[in-house]
């Protein structure tokens, strides 16, 4: 299954302007707290957001090889490219 970023304009974008709005005047004092802000953003075409906090540990500075980063397949999008992209699965 293809991982898409989307574009500015579409409904992954879209949430980047309730959210905050949701945020305004409210401390952010802890992890829950932004949690629960996110979790209660909803928007006018019915799309519901749900969070939880991941509280798994990952293993940091992990080193990716140019030849490792050749073999994925990267569809640059056409707005930033060097951070938006399509990762589609191996053959």
């Amino acid at each position: 299954m293809a991982r898409e970023l989307r574009r500015p304009g579409t409904e992954g974008h879209a949430l980047g302007s309730p959210i905050p709005r949701n945020w305004r005047g409210r401390p952010l004092i802890s992890h829950q707290t932004v949690v629960n802000l996110i979790s209660s953003t909803t928007m006018r075409a019915g799309l519901i957001v749900k969070a939880a906090i991941d509280t798994d540990h990952y293993e940091t500075e992990i080193k990716v090889s140019d030849e490792q980063m050749a073999s994925l397949r990267l569809t640059p999008q056409s707005f930033h490219g060097e951070w938006n992209y399509a990762l589609k699965p191996r053959k």
